[in-house]
């Protein structure tokens, strides 16, 4: 399962914005993807601080954000500089809580097409159903469904999202009947793309072949 661009000479920059709460080992996860990007011809820096989203001219000059940051409170300021750098042509992208459980904050989540909501307890045997619809999108063309042993995200989406993989929470004691829940989308903001999964709680998530590979193919897509 190879990713969706080959190696360019062009160099563009990426800026991994990574903290908040430890449990989601935002560093470990991130620099797990530092040599892929590098690969790819991304110059890459990194950020353990969200004042760097203070910084509107760093943010519009830089062609992808990946965010891996969960919880924290983002301030009005920073959250308009990130949303204008995307509308511009900055990428943003990102998975798991480090995009969607952060913040709180309508903005922001106006701007990635979705929030977390609740995961039922630990970690369950589950599947990903890959959207035949967008069969043919560079992000999943060529993958198959798949399983994973981990946390599995209900969240809450807006309709301006395309949804790339779905993942289904059965009828239980409070719900009469499944739920198809959106689990991997893109969306554009302005000149911008984002790209978000929701599948990440923990690094071996990633030994999952479809899911290191879309997670892969995302950030490439979402760059500018």
């Amino acid at each position: 399962m190879g990713v969706c661009n080959t190696l360019t000479s062009e160099i563009r920059r990426a800026l991994v914005v990574r903290g908040g709460w430890d449990g989601h080992q935002p560093v470990t996860i991130s620099d797990s993807f530092v040599p892929f990007l590098k690969e790819q011809g991304f110059t890459v820096e990194t950020s353990e601080d969200l004042a760097v989203y203070d910084d509107a001219e760093r943010l519009a000059a830089t062609d992808l954000i990946v965010q891996c940051w969960t919880m924290g409170t983002i301030t009005p300021q920073q959250r308009d500089n990130l949303a204008a750098a995307v509308r511009g042509g900055t990428g943003l992208a990102g998975w798991h809580g480090g995009i969607v459980d952060c913040f709180h904050d309508h903005g922001y989540h106006l701007l990635t097409g979705g929030k977390f909501v609740m995961h039922p307890p630990g970690f369950l045997d589950h599947t990903y159903q890959l959207s035949p619809e967008h069969a043919d999108h560079p992000i999943i063309a060529g993958l198959d469904d798949f399983a994973i042993h981990s946390e599995q995200y209900w969240v809450l989406t807006d309709a301006h999202i395309d949804v790339l993989a779905t993942t289904t929470f059965p009828a239980d004691d409070l719900h009469d009947r499944p739920a198809v829940m959106p689990a991997v989308w893109t969306r554009t903001h302005g000149a911008g793309r984002v790209f978000v999964s929701t599948i990440g709680h923990k690094p071996d998530d990633f030994d999952v072949p479809q899911v290191r590979t879309l997670t892969e193919r995302g950030l490439l897509w979402a760059s500018r």
